[in-house]
């Protein structure tokens, strides 16, 4: 695993394995890693994609995938989204909502593209949108607070 932070990415390192190698992930946070795990990398236009294979685990009662791991994931590429923005700054989440437009099945290729749409100060506007294969599943907006050093 390589450290990245040279990138934008404040301590990222690289997936060296299966299909996601190449791309990036937070490792200081368990959570994520568990809930996806979920990656991201910068395309040669300089917009972040992020992404992560749809698993039975992360399906509800119906068989598709659950609401909450939809915004888990929309919460981390709030992070990915405003990385340009946020340096080497931690942040919080201040707000996140979405708007469900789709289901997304097992197996699916579940990706997050956004744009910043303020920033500049301690709070950063974010607005994006997650696929399943290609197709429209949650629309999001969210609000990050930039904290102060300690």
């Amino acid at each position: 695993m390589n450290d990245i932070s040279s990138d934008g990415y404040a301590h990222s390192e690289i997936e060296t394995e299966g299909e996601f190698a190449g791309w990036a992930y937070w490792p200081g946070d368990p959570y994520e890693r568990r809930s996806g795990p979920f990656y991201r990398k910068r395309e040669k236009n300089g917009e972040q994609v992020c992404a992560f294979r749809a698993e039975p685990r992360h399906m509800n009662g119906a068989g598709f995938m659950h609401g909450g791991c939809l915004l888990t994931f929309a919460d981390f590429a709030l992070f990915a989204i405003a990385s340009d923005e946020l340096g080497e700054d931690n942040a919080v989440t201040m707000n996140l909502s979405g708007d469900f437009l789709g289901a997304v099945p097992p197996g699916a290729l579940v990706e997050a593209r956004g744009e910043v749409t303020r920033g500049g100060g301690k709070t950063i506007f974010v607005r994006g949108l997650v696929t399943g294969n290609g197709k429209p599943a949650l629309s999001f907006t969210g609000i990050i607070r930039r904290l102060a050093a300690r």
